[in-house]
């Protein structure tokens, strides 16, 4: 199976496009030893979101690694961040521009064809399948898409970023509504430091299925690996950290969910 998927019977989907750890081993062959450490992963988000379960909510989260194929990219690779730097649809080196193959390995056209064929249309497939049933069963969906990227990243922001970071497409993909009742409960919370619509928008699964006038509503958080693991390998799950946001995490797909019925 080229990800894991459970069907839950409330109006919200939780989509984790860069939790998967598998490299193919045709792929591996041509990388570095980069590669290997799958530094960019998010890390542990499963665990950090399995409360998703006893609530009902649908969760679809990757088996290939974001090095194989980036699910939360456009199939055209287009740049979701016109004038910055990102990395690509099949990355070639990682966030800290570490090469990701070795040299003349790099993939070409026909194997990202091939790679969006193989492993990122099934999950693509998967998504747009189980948001159609959530919206014929309840009018309309929430779609979460959960990520997280380690705190300090000189290659794509100054400094350290908020331990939060909310992206509606500038309010484009999700009502306003929405949007308003996830982060009133991360302010509630108090504790962690929070960013609407900065740095990070929301990249390809917010923007392309975000159409509230269609009924789906989108939002993307992204966050700081800090609030809850150790950011240098071999990049642990830290149980005290997690635990204490896990408390804003519940309390913000709750807010999702009951939007979402209302």
């Amino acid at each position: 199976m080229d990800y894991q998927f459970k069907a839950g019977s409330i109006p919200l989907l939780v989509s984790m496009p860069h939790v998967g750890t598998d490299i193919p081993d045709d792929v591996l062959a041509a990388m570095t030893p980069a590669a290997v450490d799958r530094q960019d992963t998010d890390w542990h988000l499963v665990r950090l979101y399995e409360f998703l379960g006893e609530m009902g909510a649908s969760v679809l989260s990757a088996r290939w690694s974001r090095y194989v194929i980036d699910l939360n990219r456009p199939p055209e690779n287009a740049n979701l961040y016109p004038g910055q730097d990102t990395t690509g649809l099949c990355p070639v080196d990682t966030f800290h521009r570490e090469p990701l193959y070795r040299d003349g390995h790099a993939p070409d056209e026909q194997e990202v064809q091939r790679r969006l064929l193989a492993y990122w249309k099934p999950y693509h497939d998967q998504l747009r399948s189980e948001l159609d049933r959530l919206l014929a069963l309840h009018g309309r969906v929430v779609l979460w898409d959960a990520h997280s990227i380690a705190s300090v990243v000189p290659r794509f922001f100054e400094g350290k970023l908020p331990d939060l970071n909310f992206g509606t497409a500038d309010g484009k993909s999700c009502a306003a509504g929405l949007s308003e009742a996830i982060v009133a409960q991360a302010r509630a919370d108090g504790r962690y430091t929070i960013a609407v619509n900065g740095r990070f928008k929301g990249g390809h699964i917010t923007r392309f299925y975000g159409q509230p006038e269609k009924g789906v509503h989108a939002i993307q958080l992204e966050m700081c690996q800090s609030t809850y693991m150790d950011e240098a390998a071999p990049y642990g799950y830290r149980a005290d950290l997690a635990s204490r946001v896990q408390e804003p995490l519940r309390a913000m797909t709750r807010a999702a969910a009951d939007w979402g019925r209302a």
